[in-house]
C-alpha cells in the first residue's frame, strides 16, 4: 500500500538538478506522523513546490534563451516550478478537505515538461488503502 505524503517530503523533477521539499501548510487540520498531511491540491509553485536547483529543460524559456546565447550548449537556469494543475491521480478512497489525499505514487506535471515524483513521503508509518 502507498504511504501518505506529508510536509517535508522529498521531491524529484526529471529536469531539476537537485531534490526539493514539499511544503504542506496546516490549513486542513490533519496530521500524519505529526506533520501536516497533503492532498492533491498541494501543488502551488513557491508555496508547496520549492525550486529544484537549476532547470535543464529547453521547454523553459529562460533555459532555452541561455542555451541559445551559449551557441547551443545546454545552459541550465534557476528553477522556478510551473505546476498549475493538481497531482495526478489522487487517492479517491481517502479524502482530506473533500479532496483526494496525496500518496507516494502520484506525479505532478510542470509546464516546462518536467515530471515531479515523490522520492520520500516525509513519513514511513501511515499508509493509504
Amino acid at each position: 500500500m502507498p504511504l501518505h505524503v506529508c510536509n517535508g517530503a522529498t521531491l524529484m523533477c526529471t529536469f531539476g538538478l537537485a531534490p526539493s521539499t514539499l511544503v504542506v501548510l496546516p490549513i486542513n487540520r490533519m496530521l500524519t506522523s505529526s506533520q501536516p498531511a497533503a492532498n492533491i491540491n498541494d501543488h502551488i509553485p513557491m508555496v508547496n513546490i520549492m525550486p529544484f536547483g537549476m532547470c535543464a529543460s529547453l521547454a523553459n524559456p529562460a533555459t532555452a534563451a541561455a542555451t541559445t546565447a551559449a551557441l547551443g550548449v545546454l545552459t541550465p537556469t534557476p528553477c522556478i516550478p510551473m505546476t498549475p494543475s493538481p497531482w495526478i491521480t489522487g487517492t479517491p478512497t481517502v479524502l482530506l478537505a473533500e479532496t483526494p489525499c496525496l500518496d507516494n505514487t502520484h506525479t505532478l506535471m510542470c509546464n516546462w515538461a518536467g515530471v515531479i515524483t515523490i522520492a520520500q513521503p516525509g513519513q514511513a508509518t501511515e499508509m493509504i488503502p
